[in-house]
């Protein structure tokens, strides 16, 4: 099975409602977006109660690394 792309986007560097490009193919990723057509969560890490780390696929394959939750 291939691997996929690893990307690491820091939330504290992105303005606005938080959307971004996915780093490989350029799609639009919004925390807005519930229909995972365009992304699927993969796995959330939380310290105490409060989320840390966010793992998402993008549609094209990339595994993207969001962190910066705690700094926001």
């Amino acid at each position: 099975m291939k691997r996929p792309l690893l990307h690491k986007v820091d939330l504290t560097r992105i303005e606005g409602d938080g959307a971004f490009p996915c780093p490989n193919c350029g799609t639009t990723i919004s925390p807005d977006d519930e229909t995972e057509n365009v992304y699927t969560i993969l796995e959330t890490k939380f310290k105490g109660e409060l989320l840390e780390k966010l793992v998402i696929l993008c549609k094209c394959g990339s595994e993207i690394h969001l962190v910066g939750f705690l700094s926001a």
